[in-house]
């Protein structure tokens, strides 16, 4: 064989060689790249769904060290909770973690969680959205451009306002009370009196500062990590309605990822969930006398009686929507 072009394909084979390392240093360095997951919510840093997002970030990390990158957007800097459901849907927001009430409006089914009254107690609260009726629940946010990962809380949610101290159904007359943008809660205050002004949660400090509504109504959590003492002078310990918030992911997302590394992100929002409840807990512990010591007026109680009474209204209308959902979760208790 020619020498010459023995060498020749020696060479070759060398260049070949080299080019191969390379390609396979660039496409493991791809392979390395974290993932990015961008998430949006609309409380404060420090409130109940950043516990959430923290947790979450924590777990993924404990899971996969440097196999994701975690970039927090918190107090609605991305739009309020319908700006942000529909960013998951497009693909443009990675996750968010939001209350259940607006989700309602794209999950329909998902507003019976909105039913005044519905829930005994944390536990039994906690029972039903850990359980299957759950589980359904989150299965139906597939049909709807949304992966569902698992559900933490806010809470139970209570009135604030600045006329005067709701001791009784008939103090809510003519009060305008900010509400979530969901078609139940605006029902229930109607019926209660009110006159619920649906807004977004990113509006409602500067209404309650501008006098636009007189009040609202959330959870001891949502009230301590917003400060709502700056602007509300009453707090009433009304229990009526608990908020579950759902752990959401665009699907343009969570479907790129491998089967194993799914399965990471849904453990990552388990332990978000936890992180998320021990916060609210927290705030269920201490934040009656934390609200006390901010100069806030608390009604300790009132007579759940006869608010129930007078929704009954609500109760008839949603219940031939929701009935058999409804007993099921009755059946929890």
């Amino acid at each position: 064989m020619n020498i010459h072009r023995l060498l020749g394909r020696r060479t070759a084979l060398a260049a070949a060689c080299v080019l191969g390392i390379a390609s396979f240093g660039v496409a493991s360095a791809r392979a390395a790249d974290p993932v990015t997951i961008r998430i949006g919510y609309p409380s404060p840093a420090g409130g109940p769904h950043a516990a959430g997002a923290t947790g979450f970030e924590e777990e993924l990390e404990r899971l996969a060290p440097g196999r994701f990158k975690v970039q927090h957007f918190p107090g609605g800097s991305l739009g309020g909770e319908r700006e942000m459901i529909e960013s998951v849907q497009f693909g443009t927001l990675s996750m968010a973690i939001l209350g259940t009430a607006v989700v309602g409006n794209f999950v329909p089914e998902m507003m019976v969680a909105d039913m005044p009254f519905l829930f005994r107690d944390y536990d039994h609260a906690r029972k039903v959205m850990d359980g299957p009726i759950g589980k359904d629940l989150l299965d139906k946010f597939r049909g709807r451009g949304i992966v569902g990962l698992t559900f933490g809380e806010i809470g139970f949610r209570h009135l604030t306002d600045n006329k005067r101290a709701i001791k009784s159904v008939d103090d809510l007359k003519g009060l305008k009370i900010r509400t979530m943008e969901n078609p139940v809660h605006l029902a229930a205050f109607r019926a209660l009196g009110a006159m619920p002004t649906p807004m977004s949660w990113t509006e409602v400090i500067t209404g309650l500062q501008q006098g636009t509504i007189d009040g609202q109504e959330n959870p001891i959590s949502i009230i301590i990590a917003s400060k709502l003492w700056e602007t509300q002078k009453y707090v009433t310990l009304s229990r009526h309605v608990f908020t579950p918030i759902a752990f959401i992911m665009a699907p343009a997302v969570y479907d790129k990822l491998s089967p194993a590394d799914q399965e990471i992100v849904r453990k990552a929002a388990i332990a978000g969930r936890m992180n998320n409840r021990a916060y609210v807990d927290e705030a269920e512990r201490n934040g009656v006398e934390e609200l006390r010591k901010r100069g806030m007026e608390v009604v300790t109680e009132v007579d759940a009686a006869e608010f129930q009474k007078r929704l009954e209204p609500v109760f008839k209308q949603y219940g031939a929507r929701f009935g058999k959902l409804l007993t099921e979760i009755g059946d929890q208790r």
